[in-house]
């Protein structure tokens, strides 16, 4: 991925619900003017949500997501109704399709109240009408289009744009900077580091930096003392990766703030407040607890990965006590959660906003406390306060 690739998890997430042989996926290819999803007379089509990131004008970058019917049937129907629920967590914009012959069924009714109570912002779409004698009046939220005949779709697309919230780009680290700032970034390259490239929090950082006109210096972790010892004057900040928190903390001084790529993530992705509140409990575990550690991505685990390795060997130093661990990756997040004692998720880089603040909410109305990778290792070694010192507001809630 380049500097200039907008992530996915940065993008609005526009879901197309409805059910089988509404036309979803014919409003999906007529909106995005591609042959993204099978279109086909046969009923349930559409076996797996389709996503694909791409540029939507007027609205830019969004990511477009068609799901299965949502009236699907048999046992294979109902785990691919689950999977089109699954998607609600991470959709910021909804957009019901109707077979306009056929009109709202009680099912649509259901998405609607679903979409009520997630507080997502939606359209109804009226798909068929070349199919009608004549064309009724919209009511509010519905349109009525003709995916075959493209007739509509240039106003749902101005109607979806219109459901959007101001899209200003929420800064990762750069209203705590203020213009010239120089900020140290420490990168650890070991096994787990992608050949040749540097991981999305990095990019995201360094790109973050730059754009409010600071300038930004990168080191891996032994060569910290060199770097400060170079630069003309204090970092405004040091920003390293969780798992070297503890040896850049002997290496940065006391003066100069120090936070991690993970602790700024967890803020961009509105759940530092739960991550902070969350990481006491790590003092009121049990032998034989559950943990729950989940991921955002999935990728090849290495021998000595973060999530399966290191944090386990951290929990257990850190309390002397053993537990029952539980994974889970990628969009994977357990609906019941009641087994756990804590839930430990990395920064979520590879989730947007709304998916990270359903899986924060998740945990909380199950009453399960919820941290994060950044704040349980800064707590952990003792560091909490520390690599919070930018957040005055959160400092009281550390124990």
């Amino acid at each position: 991925m380049s500097l200039n690739d907008t992530p996915s998890a940065n993008r609005i997430h526009i879901g197309f619900f409805g059910m089988r042989n509404a036309g979803k996926s014919s409003v999906v290819n007529a909106v995005t003017g591609q042959e993204l999803s099978i279109v086909s007379e046969t009923l349930g089509t559409t076996t797996d949500p389709v996503q694909k990131a791409m540029e939507l004008l007027p609205l830019g970058p969004v990511v477009i997501i068609d799901t299965p019917g949502f009236d699907d049937e048999g046992a294979l129907g109902e785990m691919r109704v689950k999977k089109a629920k699954q998607v609600l967590n991470k959709t910021d914009i909804a957009v019901l399709c109707v077979d306009a012959q056929k009109g709202m069924t009680a099912a649509d009714s259901e998405l609607v109240e679903l979409f009520k109570a997630k507080e997502i912002p939606y359209i109804i779409v009226f798909n068929k009408t070349d199919l009608l004698a004549s064309t009724p009046e919209a009511g509010k939220n519905e349109i009525y289009v003709s995916a075959k005949e493209k007739t509509g779709v240039y106003e749902l697309k101005e109607r979806i744009a219109r459901l959007v919230k101001s899209n200003d780009e929420k800064p990762l680290v750069g209203d705590l900077l203020k213009k010239g700032d120089t900020v140290l970034l420490v990168v650890p390259i070991d096994s787990a580091a992608p050949k040749g490239r540097i991981i999305l929090p990095q990019q995201q950082m360094l790109r973050d930096i730059l754009d409010h006109d600071c300038q930004a210096c990168v080191v891996k972790e032994n060569a910290v003392e060199n770097m400060l010892a170079s630069l003309n004057g204090k970092p405004a900040m040091v920003i390293t990766d969780s798992q070297v928190f503890e040896t850049v903390a002997k290496a940065v001084p006391d003066d100069i703030p120090l936070t991690s790529f993970s602790i700024l993530m967890a803020r961009y992705k509105g759940f530092l407040e739960t991550a902070v509140k969350g990481v006491a409990a790590l003092n009121n575990l049990k032998d034989g607890d559950t943990v729950l550690i989940a991921e955002g991505c999935t990728h090849h685990r290495q021998c000595n990965d973060i999530g399966t390795v290191k944090m386990p060997g951290w929990i257990e130093k850190y309390t002397g006590k053993k537990f029952n661990y539980k994974f889970t990756s990628g969009v994977e997040f357990p609906e019941d959660l009641s087994a756990c004692s804590l839930v430990v998720h990395c920064g979520g880089c590879m989730l947007n906003e709304r998916e990270m603040r359903f899986r924060a909410r998740s945990a909380a109305e199950q009453g399960v406390p919820m941290t994060n990778y950044g704040t349980a290792i800064a707590a952990m070694h003792g560091i909490l306060a520390r690599s919070l010192s930018m957040f005055p507001d959160l400092q009281a809630l550390v124990k």
